[in-house]
């Protein structure tokens, strides 16, 4: 059994003034307030969910990404509302976001 039920790792690199790139969609902020809301449904910590930022993930042009393992789902996202919807269908109930999968 892995470590984490869900390691959720959301891409916040930073390219140059221009360059397509998760940050420049407030990928940060997204990453922080996801880690929030984990904590306060009490779902993070050992044999439950971790969220990670991660280096280039290498899909800007679909960005933001964020992806779940351990079933490499890939996800795009718009908001607060959507990163809610990933926590609430995957994260709690299993379910992957079909919407929002890219």
């Amino acid at each position: 059994m892995s470590y984490y039920k869900y390691h959720v790792f959301f891409c916040c690199n930073q390219r140059e003034a221009g360059e397509a790139c998760c940050n420049n969609h407030g990928a940060q902020a997204m990453r922080a307030y996801a880690k929030e809301q984990v904590k306060a449904l009490g779902l993070a910590g050992p044999a439950k969910v971790r969220v990670n930022q991660a280096g280039c993930l290498d899909r800007c042009s679909e960005g933001p990404v964020l992806v779940v393992y351990p079933e490499g789902i890939w996800y795009t996202y718009v908001d607060k509302d959507d990163i809610d919807e990933i926590i609430r269908e995957h994260l709690v109930h299993g379910r992957i976001v079909e919407r929002l999968r890219i």
